[in-house]
């Protein structure tokens, strides 16, 4: 399997303008990028108490008063601004929509992009936005999120879906259409934690976590044991030891003259690549990357510096 490399793109903030999204978007489709990736939130609280995984205060970095678009609605743009590129949710937050038209939205989406949507799912770590979204589910959203991939497996996949879970149920209705992809679009987990390993191991076609953000590190060693224990837990599920593709995401800062403290995914492009190469050799063959940039024009220079000089670098199987 060859190395694909993704693309976060910026769905909030100031750079979430549809000139923006439509202009990178195509740029990462020449430049060689395989996918482009969009977060998830629907309303930001003012008052948030809940513990950020991705940053080591606790404290998100996004603000209420931001521009945040919904992802699922960027992506349906997006399909008709490109034409190759995969698109992906990084992660779609599933306790927050109605599972069934949920499903609609993505088979929707895979039918018009023909085929190129990844899901990218996680269960969410905001209380304030489930309560703000009249949701009660925060303290059982894992188990709902386990529901909810089933459920979209069951009418993506039959033509009679049946499903009769505690948090949602279907019966006697028609799905149509299915998604192109077959049996269905790819289902990537987000999060490190052991919840998340085993979900990925039961349920997922890939696991995503996001690394090198403390308390979220995930330095090649610490990734090389969780993936021991990802396909201990797929063999346990009574799948292929490898049926779980691996993907990693991160940040990736270049800098001319990295100090003697330099961290993992900054300096040269020689550096990046021979980090890449580390969690390659772990059997990652999926990254997804985020660049630092203040505008539009200097996130486009930093995909196009990452094609030019990094990937080549890394070896394509």
């Amino acid at each position: 399997m060859p190395v694909t490399f993704g693309c976060s793109l910026p769905s909030r903030g100031p750079m979430a303008q549809p000139w923006a999204l439509r202009t990178l978007a195509q740029r990462a489709e020449s430049l060689g990028f395989d996918s482009v990736w969009v977060s998830d939130h629907i309303v930001l609280p003012c008052q948030v108490d809940s513990f950020y995984p991705y940053s080591t205060d606790g404290v998100p970095s996004f603000q209420p008063d931001q521009p945040y678009f919904e992802p699922l609605s960027v992506l349906n743009f997006l399909a008709g601004c490109t034409s190759r590129v995969r698109l992906g949710t990084h992660v779609l937050i599933l306790p927050y929509r109605n599972p069934l038209l949920a499903a609609k939205i993505l088979a929707t989406l895979d039918v018009l992009s023909e085929g190129r949507v990844i899901l990218g799912a996680g269960v969410g770590w905001m209380e304030e936005e489930f309560q703000a979204l009249g949701l009660d589910t925060f303290p059982h959203r894992g188990a709902v999120t386990d529901e909810y991939i089933r459920l979209f497996k069951e009418v993506w996949t039959k033509d009679d879906p049946q499903f009769q879970g505690q948090y949602c149920q279907t019966s006697g209705v028609g799905f149509e259409p299915k998604p192109v992809q077959k049996p269905h679009p790819p289902i990537w987990i987000g999060g490190h934690t052991g919840p998340a390993l085993r979900r990925a191991a039961a349920l997922g076609d890939g696991w995503m976590p996001i690394g090198l953000r403390p308390p979220a590190v995930l330095e090649p060693e610490e990734l090389a044991v969780k993936i021991a224990r990802l396909r201990q837990l797929t063999r346990q599920a009574g799948r292929p030891e490898d049926a779980v593709a691996l993907c990693f995401s991160t940040e990736a800062a270049f800098d001319a003259r990295p100090g003697p403290d330099r961290r993992m995914m900054t300096g040269r492009a020689e550096q990046i690549a021979a980090d890449l190469r580390q969690y390659q050799d772990l059997g990652v063959k999926n990254f997804v990357l985020s660049f630092r940039s203040q505008g539009a024009t200097g996130l486009a220079e930093a995909m196009e510096q990452f094609s030019r000089e990094v990937m080549p670098l890394v070896p394509q199987c």
